[in-house]
């Protein structure tokens, strides 16, 4: 014991890719999810893709993703997103 407090690891970074389905499409969707991306300290992108949906990608610490995701599925306006499919790299 040298009287150090504890180190604790740090989250490492990781990744995710989340397809967003509902009537999400358009500037105020994509503005409000790269808003949130850098409230989260994540770094990130949203994209229209042509079938209709958004496609997220982010990267940051998992917990800062998680939190994502779930603001993701909640939507910046409730009932507009109709379902949030996530891969992790």
């Amino acid at each position: 014991m040298t009287g150090e407090p504890p180190r604790t690891v740090p989250d490492r970074a990781s990744g995710l890719r989340a397809v967003v389905h509902g009537h999400v499409q358009g500037v105020g969707f994509r503005w409000a999810t790269r808003q949130r991306l850098g409230a989260l300290g994540l770094d990130g992108a949203a994209t229209n893709l042509p079938d209709g949906t958004v496609e997220v990608v982010a990267a940051g610490p998992p917990t800062a993703l998680e939190e994502l995701v779930g603001w993701l599925r909640d939507g910046p306006t409730p009932g507009r997103v109709t379902g949030v499919d996530v891969s992790r790299s």
